[in-house]
């Protein structure tokens, strides 16, 4: 259904200094910079951006919003959690677990970039 997601930021070193942790701990590989300074994340089929605003106004998060990545363990979740703390994160909502729900079983963990947009981590249990 999608083709991308992309974030806006004020501080692309920051956001920089975060994704490239966050993206190591899923398996994946620090940006690669396009000309017109975009970090640019692929992997697994998919493809993040954060960019600074193109209409030149301060970068907002969305209220309301959430970007989920998927994980393939418990053990690759935390290790997501932990790298996004150290390098600028902020833990929200509850710890990083399994939460139950309607629809099933689900190990989820949220934190927010330097810029304030909500980010998670997804498995769904078996």
């Amino acid at each position: 259904m999608f083709s991308h997601v992309m974030l806006g930021a004020d501080d692309i070193d920051a956001a920089k200094k975060f994704y490239d942790a966050c993206f190591k701990a899923l398996g994946g590989r620090e940006a690669s910079v396009d000309p017109k300074g975009r970090l640019i994340y692929m992997h697994n089929g998919g493809i993040f951006l954060v960019t600074k605003p193109i209409d030149g106004q301060p970068a907002t998060c969305a209220n309301g919003g959430t970007i989920g990545f998927a994980v393939e363990s418990e053990e690759q979740g935390n290790a997501w959690h932990k790298a996004g703390l150290e390098n600028g994160g902020t833990a929200i909502e509850d710890p990083p677990g399994i939460r139950s729900s309607e629809i099933g079983s689900m190990y989820l963990a949220y934190l927010r970039d330097p810029a304030g947009n909500k980010i998670c981590v997804m498995k769904r249990m078996g």
